[in-house]
């Protein structure tokens, strides 16, 4: 039988995403109610693995004053990371190279040092490979999904992900006014890595003429004959939002910078590459928008609140019930737990057969193939 949970964890890890604060007082106020002590690890696990860089302690007691009015607040109190895996740990070799360790039985000293018993790891897809390697060796965890970008498996959404797109479509609502007065093409490049929910769902809800996501290459010579035709029926100006993973069919995503030591590649500049090239193609105006950070940032919706309050709680309950190495997800009308090891490591792509894709191409939506 294993030992009652008297004081857990939670680390926020990986990109910030609003709902992340609604998290961390979900599962405070959740774990109060079950008599445990509830600490914060500082910035994702470097608060364990790189105590000298925190004088006051990389663990934070929480408390019902520290997390009080904090669900509405985008970031997360506690900081984050995407530097600090500890599976792939950086550090610099003598001869000043990079070179990454494995710093997983640290951290679990480190966790055992101040007697927690179990961690809500609350992060996306790296994040949900750390919860199953410590998972795998011990460590009492449950995963709370959290991703802008919707790619996590098994759940229909990540919190972080209707924030984004509500203001990304706001961001497409301002700028058909200024495209339509200039009779301009307007690129929008939004963020979601190597997957397109983002540039999909804020697209179609913001009326973009054309959307590029990476589940499918484009043919820029396509889009841009799409945009002649809108030209020619008396329509002078386009959207096009870009998902920053999208490419060019037989050609190479654009990175921002290459994966190094610790760190995966960060992707970007797609948008300025298309609206390059549709300038060259039509002879038009083209304007490049890239909300890039824009879309982490800010107050939560309510439904990203909401989930990220039931998401929290649902973790608690699970360590409550004695689970361990699972995730919670969101199944309507409730929340699932599914196991780590059917999630960690697998991405959710935009299925090509989805009704919401079709319904953008009934509309007459193009998609540069």
């Amino acid at each position: 039988m294993s030992a009652p949970v008297r004081r857990i964890a939670i680390s926020t890890g990986g990109g910030d995403a609003p709902g992340l604060n609604a998290v961390i007082r979900a599962v405070l106020l959740s774990a109060l109610g079950q008599g445990w002590e509830c600490y914060g690890i500082r910035d994702g696990y470097n608060g364990l693995l790189m105590p000298e860089r925190y004088p006051q302690g990389g663990m934070v007691l929480l408390t019902r004053e520290r997390v009080r009015g904090i669900a509405h607040i985008g970031g997360t109190i506690l900081g984050t990371s995407n530097r600090g895996d500890p599976l792939h740990y950086p550090v610099r070799q003598p001869d000043g190279t990079l070179a990454e360790v494995d710093r997983t039985d640290e951290l679990i000293a480190g966790l055992a040092a101040h007697g927690i018993d179990a961690l809500v790891s609350v992060g996306g897809d790296g994040s949900l490979l750390i919860a199953n390697a410590l998972h795998r060796k011990g460590v009492r965890v449950v995963s709370v999904p959290k991703t802008i970008d919707n790619d996590l498996d098994k759940t229909f959404t990540t919190f972080g992900f209707d924030t984004a797109v509500s203001f990304a479509t706001e961001c497409l609502d301002r700028l058909h006014s200024t495209a339509a007065s200039h009779q301009r093409v307007i690129v929008v490049e939004v963020m979601g890595r190597y997957a397109g929910w983002i540039a999909l769902h804020a697209g179609m809800a913001g009326g973009a003429h054309g959307i590029l996501i990476p589940e499918i290459p484009f043919d820029i010579d396509k889009l841009a004959s799409g945009l002649q035709m809108r030209d020619a029926s008396g329509r002078p100006y386009s959207i096009i939002i870009v998902a920053e993973g999208a490419r060019p069919a037989g050609g190479e995503r654009a990175l921002a910078a290459p994966a190094q030591a610790g760190r995966a590649e960060r992707l970007g500049g797609i948008g300025e590459r298309v609206a390059g090239a549709i300038q060259e193609r039509s002879g038009k105006e083209v304007r490049l928008v890239v909300l890039g950070h824009l879309l982490r940032g800010g107050s939560p919706t309510a439904f990203d609140r909401l989930a990220a309050l039931r998401f929290g709680a649902a973790a608690v309950r699970a360590l409550a019930a004695g689970r361990s190495g699972v995730m919670v997800a969101l199944a309507f009308p409730n929340v699932a737990y599914v196991a780590l090891e059917d999630v960690a490591g697998r991405m959710k792509a935009v299925p090509l057969d989805c009704d919401t894709l079709q319904t953008a191409r009934d509309l007459g939506i193009c998609f540069g193939d």
